[in-house]
């Protein structure tokens, strides 16, 4: 510990309080007043954990932690704001702070604070681990790879937001083991798939008789995940009368089971979750906007199966060698044709449509290839689906005005086939036609045929 901590504290009794809580602990302590002294401070000493008062009398505390991690990209930045300034907090940790602190804190939680910090003070990897449950290289997903790495060693909390299917326990669960608290448990708990009499129990807990049916106490998902991480899927599911509960939980870190007549403490990890809009929710007035602001604090955007590129073929690759051994078959490999045509859908239900069609494919056929005639009906509607508005989209920016009727039925018909690979049966079930009625056009037209 001969590298000091560098406390920016502009308040003298505050000073003198957490400087004492530090170097009781063990910890070389430095000390400023304001942002001037601050910055000589960390040029003079260099230190890997700074404790920034957010708000000093000569500059504000973020744009001085701006200029720290300009500096020094490494060092673990934790600001102290007051609980009214929870906002702040909330931009701070967006634009890089490592962790942030409430006022006013508990000795034990400044200690946690810096002692995680501390054991994090590590060179950032040139490239992203690849956390596991997820597969793909994608730019977009390099970006929540490095995220999930920044944010495991923090104390805040992370709200994942995506579509239906992209992954957001696996992701979840990818925080919790990058953290200190792996070893610790990681609890689940789907918000919406409980009925809202019930949440409050299944989060908080009950004692036996607080209500009909309680039989014996149970202990909540809150305090199941002490030591750990509580994930909460589908918050924006959650009813109102609860969120009040929820927020007054996340400020005091107590919890009170239905039908106890006292709180008691639990040391748990918030990650949370949703695919909807929150911004939305919380102008709808469906979500608190208190809560929001607390939970919202390190955001990840999981990004939909379309937009990840070739990282579908790499997923579906590796489910099929997957499947393929659970169900004793023998696939291998994906069919060129299918490649393609995985590349062009929109996979509306992301990631877990895709797990769905390879184990439809694996479970009624054998390989060693997966070919397009093993792939579900749906699918290949949803494949025509797309090429008919592709199509549709490339001809009306071409312009149709003052083209014949005979020219435009010439233009949709080439550009159908065209769209299915060159393939006229194929174009002629996109346009609900025979195939022969193709080939009849198409040589009235003087063109060879397919």
């Amino acid at each position: 510990m001969n590298v000091p901590v560098l406390l920016v504290e502009d308040t003298p009794s505050l000073q003198v309080v957490y400087k004492s809580i530090l170097q009781n602990a063990g910890y070389t302590v430095v000390c400023a007043g304001n942002a001037r002294e601050g910055l000589t401070a960390f040029r003079e000493n260099n230190p890997d954990v700074v404790l920034l008062d957010l708000m000093l009398p000569d500059r504000p505390g973020q744009d001085l932690m701006t200029e720290f991690l300009h500096q020094r990209p490494t060092t673990r930045v934790i600001v102290i704001t007051a609980n009214g300034s929870i906002n702040r907090a909330v931009d701070a940790m967006r634009a890089g702070a490592y962790e942030f602190l409430l006022k006013p804190f508990t000795e034990q939680r400044l200690l946690h604070a810096v002692e995680t910090a501390r054991a994090e003070r590590v060179e950032p990897a040139s490239t992203p681990p690849h956390p596991a449950g997820f597969l793909g290289s994608s730019p977009t997903m390099k970006k929540v790879y490095s995220r999930i790495a920044s944010v495991g060693k923090s104390m805040a909390t992370v709200f994942i937001t995506g579509e239906s299917g992209t992954g957001k326990e696996i992701c979840a669960q990818a925080v919790h083991e990058a953290s200190n608290r792996a070893r610790g448990p990681f609890v689940p708990l789907n918000c919406g798939a409980i009925p809202a009499d019930l949440l409050e129990s299944e989060v908080f807990g009950h004692l036996k008789g607080s209500f009909t049916g309680a039989l014996s106490d149970k202990p909540g998902a809150a305090a199941v995940a002490d030591g750990g991480t509580l994930f909460l899927d589908e918050i924006c599911e959650m009813d109102l009368n609860l969120q009040t509960k929820l927020l007054r939980f996340l400020q005091t870190s107590t919890i009170q089971p239905v039908g106890a007549s006292q709180p008691r403490k639990v040391n748990v990890r918030i990650i949370c979750a949703t695919n909807r809009d929150p911004l939305a929710e919380v102008r709808a007035r469906r979500f608190r906007e208190d809560l929001y602001y607390r939970l919202h604090v390190v955001p990840i955007h999981l990004p939909p199966l379309r937009d990840r590129g070739g990282d579908v073929i790499d997923i579906a690759e590796g489910a099929l060698t997957r499947m393929a051994a659970e169900e004793n078959q023998s696939f291998t490999r994906l069919s060129n044709e299918v490649k393609t045509l995985f590349c062009q859908l929109p996979w509306p239900g992301n990631v877990r449509q895709l797990l769905n069609v390879l184990r439809h494919a694996v479970v009624l056929f054998d390989g060693p290839e997966v070919t397009l005639d093993m792939l579900p009906v749906e699918l290949l509607h949803e494949r025509d689906t797309v090429v008919t508005s592709t199509v549709t989209s490339g001809l009306a920016t071409s312009g149709l005005l003052g083209k014949s009727l005979a020219e435009i039925e010439q233009m949709v018909i080439e550009e159908t086939i065209a769209h299915a690979g060159g393939s006229v049966p194929r174009a002629a079930r996109i346009l609900d036609v025979a195939p022969s009625t193709i080939y009849r056009k198409r040589g009235q037209w003087n063109r060879p045929e397919s």
